[in-house]
């Protein structure tokens, strides 16, 4: 039987993830759709999470450590009155709480979740303990001990009091910073408890939920649907807000082959102070992107090239 070969793909798609499945199964269903050769995502939502999962296709996936490090922008619905197993709905009930906030408590208790936080992850949750993920464990009956992670919140607001026992909030917010926890913490410093019933992501750095595909569009009921190539952003889309330099073919072809750059002959040519930077910066060959370097006063380095 012949199969159809696989596409060389670079770049990135914006899916609207829907409610009840893994980042996992987005991610092959958009593989199937585009028969594509190698394809992954930033940043896993779960299953009862909706928004934004950008998908990364060929190179692009060098960058998705990149994207990670992000600002992220999330929409939730916290339910005050009972604490879950799971921190959202679908975990089973803990404990209750017939004490509802008024909107003034919940505001003034905000306040203590801006900047630098500390937040212990829920136990159903990636981390790691001695090896094993604490979901693995707390699905086993298990109770693992999770120790507190230093966090970023930019920003944590209510922007909707829907009736006496929901809220829904949004925050903005760095790098592995778990809205289940955000949810839970805040019920409780409230002096209630609570859990996430709805969670939705609409940013993850350069990318928005507004140029999102929806998956149905994609694949839907194990047919492809109208894809293009049209829908894939380029890889740098990730890259924008690093600063560039404009490198010769000269220069370009050095940093293809792993070669650092003097700066001593060229460093006119840049708009960065080199003398003051120290950090990393797309090397751009006119309008082509060459890769990612790092840039001292002295040298320019490259750290992950781009063949594409």
């Amino acid at each position: 039987m012949h199969t159809k070969r696989k596409q060389k793909l670079d770049g990135w798609l914006l899916v609207d993830k829907p409610l009840n499945v893994t980042s996992a199964y987005v991610v092959n269903r958009v593989k199937y759709a585009f028969n594509a050769c190698k394809v992954g995502h930033s940043g896993t939502l779960d299953p009862l999470a909706t928004g934004l999962l950008p998908i990364a296709f060929g190179q692009a996936t060098k960058t998705i450590p990149y994207i990670m490090d992000k600002t992220k922008v999330y929409h939730f619905e916290l339910t005050f009155g009972e604490s879950r197993t799971t921190d959202d709905a679908e975990g089973e009930v803990l404990d209750h709480s017939e004490f509802r906030p008024g909107d003034e408590q919940i505001n003034k208790a905000l306040q203590s979740f801006q900047g630098e936080i500390y937040q212990v992850p829920p136990i159903y949750s990636a981390v790691k303990v001695q090896g094993r993920r604490s979901y693995d464990l707390a699905r086993q009956g298990e109770k693992p001990q999770l120790k507190e992670r230093l966090a970023r919140i930019d920003s944590f607001r209510m922007i909707e009091r829907i009736d006496k026992d929901r809220a829904k909030f949004e925050v903005v917010s760095g790098k592995g910073v778990y809205m289940r926890s955000l949810a839970r913490d805040l019920a409780v410093a409230c002096n209630t408890v609570g859990y996430v019933s709805e969670l939705r992501r609409l940013r993850v750095g350069p990318f928005d939920i507004a140029n999102a595909f929806l998956l149905d569009k994609l694949v839907e009921n194990g047919k492809k649907g109208i894809v293009s190539l049209d829908m894939l952003l380029p890889v740098q889309t990730a890259l924008d807000d690093i600063p560039a330099l404009a490198m010769t073919e000269e220069e370009a072809e050095s940093l293809n082959f792993g070669k650092s750059i003097d700066l001593t002959e060229i460093r006119n040519r840049f708009a960065l102070d080199v003398n003051s930077y120290d950090g990393i910066v797309r090397a751009m060959k006119k309008e082509h992107f060459i890769g990612l370097c790092h840039l001292n006063n002295k040298w320019l380095r490259p750290v992950r090239i781009f063949n594409i």
